[in-house]
């Protein structure tokens, strides 16, 4: 799919914003900013792209929909599709999950797939949207004031200054070069005990589709392994070491053909790539200061056990660059700037929370902890209760934003709490909207898309007594009287011709859901009541509800036109 042409506007002569560092962090925040309307520039302190290894493989769905906005779905299609993990004990099976949709998306749970492939794919697209990246420039110092932030950058010509309105810093877990400038600490644990990861290619059949995750298998014993399918016949296999362990020993000796070995049999194989990593958990102090937002492994470490860490970076991605588009054209103010700092941070910290319960599970301190993990696999062999408290790694999910200042709450929708692993929670206001197949003539072919054009209003049925038409109009120009930012309203009976969406939703009549542009539901009010509409509105920009609404007559205001029936 094709993307729209950007919708936020910019002033040309504008600085841009810089964007440090080029992974697909970076990348994608520059993507996005571009697909906005905004000034952008990447810079990187690598020569060129180094494609080394497969590194992060694990794509959630909602990551792959954010990059489809952006015209790079092929990677769906590129990548390996999986839907169930399953969990060993020994060589007893304990469970599987079958990972939930709850809006019939067209999108698969999880895609698996090179970050190195991901990198040269979304370069294309950051060439087709005409951003170019600056290779060469590391980057050496930021300073900041009250009109923008200057970025010094070592490069083979000698340093050089650039200027920018704003800084995103996506330069990973060693850039400490901006959190130390912005006197921010990086405080964390470090795991002893290390992985080793291999990427092998060899045939083997019925694991193609499929995560497994082994623990105390006869072939690792104490420890654990887990196999992920990758394209073209590729398998990530990660082993728990111990914290001397010894590549090129192992290598040189024959032990490491030994241990590919027990898990593949006699079957033929390559290895393809191999590493050797110690996971951290570290959780910057504050994600924004000032103009400067920090994004993906500059703001945060999780171990890889339910593939967190690319994907809260691409959700950071997304956050960071609606609010600063939205700032930049004037619809918000830098209090929806603040509201990064606090989605994000939270993200991170249920992330490091998440994570952190795994490795502990993994890798028990003290003969206690030890004992307890025994117990508990040893209850799952014939336990189902037992088998909750198994923690393979909880795998990636949307952050709930219950608890912004931005969400509105409704006491008929109330959040029902983190749900059991491999469900979603119940949408309501903070959480994201499900996916769902639509028809908008001149538009995508499902929601999300549509989503991200701007503010959305979904309305249920109009109340008894009330013309539909003037239902919609009302609710429409409740919310463009609390903003210049565009704003479409649908019916959801127009548009969601499946029945997904609604059975999803199950909207009562009179309702009106309020869409983020980054999907996530921001309210749930009664459509009548104008005054909660505006105020909705509001609220989710970072706007004080006391505000007085902007006059529509006092600048062009964006808007769309859709189907109300």
């Amino acid at each position: 799919m094709r993307p729209p042409a950007p919708r936020t506007p910019a002033d040309p002569g504008a600085d841009p914003v810089l964007v440090l560092g080029a992974g697909p962090v970076g990348q994608t925040a520059a993507l996005l900013l571009a697909r906005r309307g905004v000034p952008v520039q990447l810079l990187d302190g690598r020569p060129e792209r180094d494609a080394v290894g497969s590194k992060a493989i694990c794509q959630q769905r909602d990551v792959l929909d954010v990059w489809d906005w952006l015209g790079a779905g092929g990677l769906v299609e590129e990548g390996v599709t999986w839907d169930t993990a399953r969990t060993f004990y020994r060589e007893n099976e304990l469970f599987s999950v079958h990972l939930a949709d709850p809006g019939a998306s067209p999108l698969p749970p999880f895609v698996n797939i090179s970050q190195s492939r991901t990198e040269e794919v979304l370069d294309e697209r950051l060439a087709a949207a005409g951003v170019r990246t600056r290779w060469n420039h590391r980057v050496t110092g930021i300073a900041q004031d009250a009109r923008g932030v200057t970025v010094e950058c070592d490069t083979p010509g000698g340093p050089v200054l650039l200027r920018g309105s704003h800084a995103l810093s996506c330069l990973g877990a060693h850039g400490g070069v901006v959190r130390d400038a912005l006197g921010l600490s990086f405080d964390g644990t470090t795991f002893e005990d290390r992985f080793l990861i291999c990427d092998i290619r060899a045939d083997l059949p019925g694991w193609e589709r499929e995560r497994r995750f082994y623990f105390d298998p006869a072939w690792n014993p104490g420890r654990q392994v887990l196999i992920h399918p990758c394209p073209d016949s590729v398998y990530r296999i990660d082993w728990q070491v111990p914290a001397d362990f010894d590549l090129e020993a192992e290598e040189s000796d024959g032990r490491l053909d030994a241990r590919i070995r027990q898990i593949v049999g006699d079957t033929p194989y390559e290895i393809v790539w191999h590493s050797v990593y110690r996971f951290h958990t570290r959780v910057v102090e504050r994600m924004r200061e000032g103009r400067v937002l920090l994004l993906g492994d500059n703001a945060h470490l999780v171990a890889p056990f339910g593939a967190r860490g690319l994907n809260s970076g691409v959700q950071d991605a997304e956050n960071a660059a609606w609010k600063l588009a939205y700032v930049l054209a004037g619809w918000a103010g830098e209090d929806l700037l603040e509201s990064y700092h606090a989605e994000r941070h939270a993200a991170a910290r249920e992330n490091a929370e998440v994570t952190g319960a795994t490795m502990r599970f993994l890798v028990p301190h003290g003969d206690e902890e030890h004992s307890t993990r025994v117990g508990v696999l040893e209850r799952a062999l014939t336990d189902d209760s037992a088998r909750a408290l198994v923690d393979s790694g909880r795998l990636a999910e949307p952050f709930w934003y219950t608890e912004s200042s931005l969400t509105t709450p409704c006491p008929e929708r109330p959040f029902g709490g983190r749900p059991p692993r491999g469900a979603t929670p119940s949408p309501c206001p903070g959480v994201i909207l499900p996916d769902a197949p639509v028809t908008v003539p001149g538009a995508a072919e499902r929601i999300r898309p549509l989503l991200r054009e701007g503010l959305t209003l979904l309305l249920g049925a109009a109340p008894a007594g009330l013309d539909p038409a003037s239902f919609l109009d009302g609710a429409r120009s409740a919310a463009q009287e609390a903003t210049r930012a565009p704003v479409t309203a649908l019916y959801l009976d127009g548009i969601d011709t499946t029945g997904a969406l609604a059975a999803a939703l199950e909207p009562e009549p009179g309702q009106v859901w309020l869409v983020r542009p980054d999907a996530h539901v921001a309210a749930v009010v009664h459509g009548a009541d104008h005054g909660a509409v505006r105020t909705a509105v509001r609220t989710c920009l970072g706007l004080a509800a006391a505000e007085a609404p902007a006059s529509p007559a006092a600048t062009a205001r964006p808007e769309r036109s859709a189907p109300t029936a």
